[in-house]
């Protein structure tokens, strides 16, 4: 457990230190927007590229990934299926989905399959999923609910076009075209690319500390339902439908198993909370599952842990 716990330590004192600067707002009141922006448009798409540029592809069609898909899309088809009997929204609908699905597999994941699982490369194939597949539909269907497309035909130019203009998706494709190249390219091209990388994880998490700045105790909001079902989802659905299947349906082995469910217990992910505030979409909802599931990972992953370890 020392890895989650230097995970969540790491994490805890950046988010602090982003508190401090919305009480004390030393970056004015647009802090947090430009922080956001930085993250989403160069750091985020210049970290992927140099993740994804030195990534062993063939790590996608292995069984434990099939059961990570899996086990995603189980709740997030739960959570959709709601979202539409309710009538959330498409916004609210799409960022619940991706809030009660999309894992931390990055700044915290990274850490917990060095220490925990003890290969930092098990966290790579679900990383490509969520920036592959999860993080292009969700941010396509939000482009398309934020703006004033009418018609059959504007709405599929801008349905096909939306992806290839998202920085996440172009900074994706770049590392993936690269890594599938086999070309290696030279350090000196690459550093300037993981300097700016570096920026995105400290940049999501400042940014969400400060708007922690002010706000209520979670759940108490008009977003509460919401809210609980995404939290339900992503801390106990996800990886109890990720250990079924592992087990019963797919019968991996032992540290297979262990490694699916772990990374599917991971809490949602900060990316999600960024999507959301870009768009201005049920933002304190999305802050709310994020900072509900952290909490409720450690006793989660050690359960986990416990009984499968």
């Amino acid at each position: 457990m020392s890895g989650v716990i230097t995970g969540f330590g790491v994490i805890a004192s950046i988010v602090v230190v982003g508190y401090l600067l919305g009480r004390w707002p030393v970056l004015g009141p647009s802090g947090r927007e430009v922080l956001h922006k930085l993250a989403f448009y160069v750091a985020s798409p210049a970290l992927l590229f140099t993740l994804l540029a030195d990534t062993d592809l063939t790590l996608l069609v292995s069984g434990p990934v099939v059961v990570s898909l899996l086990s995603v899309f189980a709740v997030a088809s739960v959570f959709i299926v709601v979202g539409l009997v309710r009538r959330w929204g498409v916004g609210r609908t799409t960022v619940g989905t991706l809030s009660s699905s999309y894992v931390n597999a990055g700044n915290l994941g990274l850490p917990v399959a060095a220490y925990v699982l003890g290969d930092a490369t098990l966290v790579a194939p679900i990383l490509l999923l969520q920036l592959l597949l999860m993080a292009p539909v969700g941010l396509t269907l939000l482009d398309l609910n934020r703006g004033e497309v009418r018609g059959v035909g504007p709405v599929v130019r801008r349905s096909l076009g939306t992806p290839v203009r998202n920085p996440i998706l172009i900074g994706s494709l770049a590392g993936v075209a690269v890594s599938a190249s086999g070309w290696t390219p030279p350090g000196p091209l690459m550093e300037p690319f993981e300097l700016v990388g570096a920026m995105a994880v400290p940049a999501m998490l400042l940014a969400f500390g400060i708007s922690l700045n002010g706000s209520r105790m979670p759940g108490r909001g008009p977003d509460k339902a919401p809210m609980f079902l995404a939290v339900a989802l992503k801390s106990v659905l996800q990886p109890a439908v990720a250990w079924v299947l592992g087990a019963w349906a797919f019968g991996l082995g032992a540290a297979d198993l262990f490694s699916v469910v772990v990374l599917a217990a991971l809490p949602t992910a900060q990316n999600v909370f960024n999507y959301a505030s870009l768009y201005r979409t049920s933002e304190t909802m999305v802050r709310e599952v994020v900072l509900v599931t952290t909490v409720l990972t450690v006793p989660v992953l050690l359960t986990v842990t416990l009984f499968l370890g």
